[in-house]
């Protein structure tokens, strides 16, 4: 019966935990997790930051992209449902200028390498259709590559040569864009898309194209032409920064004077931007003839001596003889001697004087942008006066302060009375003359600038990093391994060479810890034993006590 009993003691089975396998394999697994958790950390700190490479590109572009990447041996992942590529801080810029040198992306367009794979046997109207497409995927990477444009397309309406000239009609263009968002495009840079585009297609004048952006708005508007009426944009541009310009000149030169804060300018400018012509032709009255130039000047002058000609009334008493002279043949000094009929002599003289006619001819061409009329207003703050004891107070500017101001004022925006010019200067205390106001600029606090947080992050990573691994290997893993360590070397039975004291008393302090320890797996298993010997024991004894017991726990469904 003893030795049923001793039998049945010894065949009793204890847990698998309890068993020196088991409490193998649980170390085991322990310091696999553990080595499990310090790979993780470990690649989670060695993880590197992604940032966008591209985004909102075509299916096409994107499989190009990931191939080049991965010939690369760039990492890349994918984000916004594959709406953008992201790769590795590092290699941001190399990817990109690799990708450009490669031609990527190329937005989605087919350019002229759609004519480097033409097939055999293709008909001139299918070459003809290739060549419209690929010219018009390479004015839209044209267009794309300005700022404000994120995607374009381009349709052309290329028409037939005709032998006729009635026949023959321009070609026309529309160009469709998506700007970006909060961009827009002014008169100038729309007149240049409509340019590039009439430019790169023969015969297509700008008047054909048409220029439209995401939300329908007509952008190539003729009627914002130079011919319409009102300003264009340059116009009013021009203006502004003309008012712009006299303001800061008056503000720069009265600033010294009152205060940086003290002065206020506003201007308006009247500017003519009518182009006009004109020629004259003008007449002034003759001077007098001394101080006339002569053009030209004829004089004729003639004679006719008097003879015998008949004379008087026809008829038989007036053709008599002449009568005998009674006057002496000669004549003294104090007689005087008229002359006879018969010794007259006819006498003519013409002249013809031609002056020069004073003439003035103007020709004047007036520029389109002349200034007509100048406006400028000027506020100048009260002078803030600052006593010993350091009370402010505030003062009105002097006749000849303000004199000084307004003549300054004047020769800074160049007043010009017969302009019409008009100035107008007003001293008075502005909102809040007791307090100086200053523009301080205050600088960005270095725990708030980007760089210094996302190096604080890189830094933070590898700290956490390095804290989490020292932690795991040094308190828990270290430790469990200590007895694998020296059973080996109790195993081996190798001496320790140029062991340290502190190593030795180590190697002791672990064989004492394992003696220890299977002592008290030792006492366990006799306590063991010996209470299930007083269990055998009373049960023999009193069997009523161990079915009370029984019924006891199962009334209580222990």
């Amino acid at each position: 019966m003893a030795a049923a009993e001793a039998n049945f003691e010894n065949q009793v089975p204890l847990t698998f935990s309890q068993t020196q396998a088991g409490r193998n394999f649980f170390m085991a697994l322990s310091m696999a997790a553990i080595l499990a958790i310090m790979y993780g950390v470990w690649v989670w700190g060695q993880q590197p930051e992604y940032r966008v490479l591209f985004t909102n590109i075509s299916d096409r572009d994107g499989g190009a992209i990931v191939d080049s990447l991965q010939q690369m041996n760039i990492p890349y992942k994918f984000a916004d449902g594959g709406g953008a590529i992201l790769v590795s801080a590092t290699h941001v810029h190399e990817a990109r200028l690799k990708l450009a040198s490669q031609g990527l992306p190329k937005g989605g367009n087919v350019g002229f390498e759609l004519m480097e794979n033409q097939k055999l046997g293709v008909s001139q109207f299918l070459e003809q259709v290739n060549f419209q497409r690929a010219l018009e995927g390479e004015l839209a990477r044209s267009i794309q590559s300005l700022a404000a444009v994120q995607t374009a397309r381009v349709h052309l309406a290329l028409t037939k040569p005709s032998v006729f000239i009635r026949d023959q009609q321009k070609p026309t263009a529309s160009v469709l864009l998506n700007l970006h968002s909060g961009r827009t495009l002014d008169q100038q840079q729309v007149s240049a898309i409509v340019h590039l585009v009439a430019s790169s297609v023969p015969e297509l004048p700008t008047g054909n194209v048409t220029v439209v952006d995401q939300n329908g708005n007509l952008l190539s508007d003729a009627s914002r032409g130079s011919g319409a009426k009102g300003l264009d944009p340059s116009q009013l541009k021009y203006v502004e920064q003309l008012q712009q310009n006299v303001v800061r000149q008056v503000e720069s030169i009265i600033s010294p004077i009152v205060g940086a804060n003290n002065v206020r300018a506003e201007a308006t400018a009247d500017v003519d931007f009518s182009q006009s012509e004109q020629a004259a032709e003008t007449y002034k009255p003759n001077l007098p003839p001394a101080a006339s130039a002569i053009r030209s000047q004829q004089t004729s002058e003639s004679q006719t001596p008097g003879g015998g000609n008949a004379s008087g009334v026809p008829g038989a008493l007036s053709n008599q003889p002449p009568v005998p002279a009674t006057a002496p043949l000669t004549a003294t000094a104090n007689s005087t001697a008229f002359p006879s009929v018969s010794s007259s002599v006819n006498m003519r003289k013409d002249a013809t004087v031609n002056y020069e006619v004073d003439k003035t001819v103007r020709y004047v061409q007036q520029p389109m942008g002349g200034l007509k009329r100048l406006s400028v207003a000027v506020v100048v703050n009260y002078k803030r006066l600052v006593d010993k004891t350091g009370k402010v107070t505030i003062k009105a500017l002097t006749e000849a302060e303000k004199t000084q101001i307004t003549d300054l004022t004047k020769e800074a925006m160049g007043f010009s009375k017969e302009r019409g010019d008009t100035l107008n200067v007003l001293n008075t205390p502005f909102d809040g003359v007791d307090k100086e106001v200053e523009a301080v600029v205050e600088a960005t606090p270095w725990w708030q600038d980007n760089s210094n947080i996302a190096l604080a992050k890189e830094i933070g990573k590898f700290v956490l990093t390095a804290i989490v691994l020292s932690y795991l290997f040094f308190k828990m893993l270290k430790p469990m391994m200590k007895p694998v360590f020296l059973k080996i070397d109790q195993i081996s039975n190798t001496p320790i060479a140029n062991a340290r004291p502190l190593e030795t008393q180590e190697i002791n302090d672990e064989i004492s810890a394992s003696s220890a320890l299977r002592e008290m797996e030792a006492k366990q298993a006799a306590g063991y034993r010996h209470n299930l010997q007083m269990a055998k024991s009373l049960s023999k004894e009193d069997p009523k006590i161990v079915a009370n017991v029984v019924k006891a726990w199962v009334g209580t469904n222990e």
